[in-house]
């Protein structure tokens, strides 16, 4: 589906790459919030639907003003998988030398955070990434504990290891990686250097972060209170939204209090056809 089809020499700085998968509802709020400012400045965006075969579908497919990539299933593909899978599909298509991966789960609310990520990411040659590590804004003293927690947590699990104990592989306790929820990546660059976002088992994005951060390539980290001025993030909520929680799994009653708050703000009903 062609969508926007832009004068040579007039093309924006970025795309914006979203990818779909059974989440009619909030499929289209994302959508409808951004609508405005990407037709208004022109700004091409690209759907990956993966193989929905549902309303959310039929919805995209009705959109004369973003670029449909439908991708069909493939058996007992993992699902970070088919989104890294759906996510190089995309990228393949992209001309711009910037893209923004977004989430059906990300509301922005204020289109000021696309030109200010994309000074940070202009601001050097050779930056790779503009994100935030976090997925939500919980607050400095939830950060605070959260980092504690995970700090105490990591050198316990070392120390027994290091008696002979039994215990887990300590994880991480500081967030390493951007969130592809809000992420702006130098495509450019991406392309030149002949990577992807699904290079392997890992969440997509990971291992080309580690992989250009390794070539030299720098990676900017915005704080969650900067990030989320401008937006708003249903922490799992694409996978709620398709119902691979339980009705009653803790994931699943946090996504529909959200949307309904969500809703409330903006005025849009999920029964809106």
């Amino acid at each position: 589906m062609s969508a926007l089809d832009l004068p040579a020499g007039q093309q924006p700085d970025f795309s914006l790459v979203l990818v779909n998968y059974k989440t009619p509802d909030i499929t289209r709020m994302c959508l409808e919030l951004l609508r405005q400012h990407v037709v208004e400045h022109r700004i091409p965006v690209w759907v990956v639907d993966n193989d929905s075969a549902d309303e959310s579908l039929d919805y995209l497919r009705s959109l004369d003003w973003i670029n449909l990539i439908e991708r069909p299933a493939v058996p007992s593909e993992p699902g970070h998988i088919a989104h890294g899978k759906a996510l190089d599909l995309a990228l393949a298509q992209v001309q711009t030398d910037y893209l923004f991966l977004l989430h059906t789960d990300t509301f922005v609310y204020d289109p000021a955070i696309f030109p200010l990520m994309m000074r940070e990411c202009t601001k050097l040659p050779d930056m790779a990434a503009v994100g935030c590590v976090e997925q939500i804004d919980r607050g400095a003293l939830r950060d605070a504990w959260r980092l504690s927690s995970r700090y105490f947590k990591h050198y316990l699990r070392r120390a027994k290891q290091r008696i002979g104990l039994p215990s887990r592989e300590p994880k991480p306790y500081r967030e390493t990686h951007l969130k592809s929820f809000c992420t702006l990546w130098n495509a450019r660059l991406i392309k030149a250097n002949a990577l992807h976002f699904s290079m392997d088992d890992r969440v997509p994005g990971y291992t080309l972060q580690d992989r250009m951060v390794g070539l030299g390539y720098g990676v900017k980290f915005l704080s969650p209170r900067t990030v989320f001025r401008y937006l708003d993030h249903i922490q799992a909520g694409t996978v709620a939204a398709s119902g691979r929680y339980g009705n009653g799994h803790r994931r699943t009653r946090m996504y529909h209090s959200a949307l309904s708050r969500f809703e409330l703000r903006q005025g849009l009903g999920t029964a809106k056809s």
